[in-house]
């Protein structure tokens, strides 16, 4: 099994989620993040003054598959997140030791 972590715009949310619930893959988790990247920020104007945004909102996906999903799902992801500018995203895989569903105490592939 694999942990798969996607940091995408905020606005890609709904298509990343649509996407991967119409190839099956349910249950992640979403956070609301904060970070740059190349993008180093931008600066903004507030009552006349300005000031840098160093770190820009985005969207931390998080889900437990199986390794023969993971290219599919990496690609469904990258389809649906991508917007072709900078800043559009990184995607992390990592392997998973184990999984226990605390409900049930079921393991592996059967708790995801």
């Amino acid at each position: 099994m694999k942990k798969i972590e996607a940091i995408i715009k905020p606005f890609k949310l709904e298509d990343v989620k649509d996407a991967l619930a119409e190839a099956g893959i349910t249950g992640m988790t979403v956070t609301d993040v904060k970070g740059y990247g190349r993008q180093q920020g931008h600066s903004e104007l507030y009552r006349g003054a300005e000031y840098i945004v160093d770190f820009l909102a985005k969207t931390k996906l998080e889900l437990a598959v199986n390794d023969e999903d993971v290219d599919n799902v990496i690609k469904i992801i990258t389809d649906a997140a991508r917007t072709g500018k900078i800043g559009d995203g990184k995607i992390f895989v990592t392997p998973i030791d184990e999984i226990v569903r605390i409900r049930t105490g079921e393991t592996g592939s059967e708790a995801v």
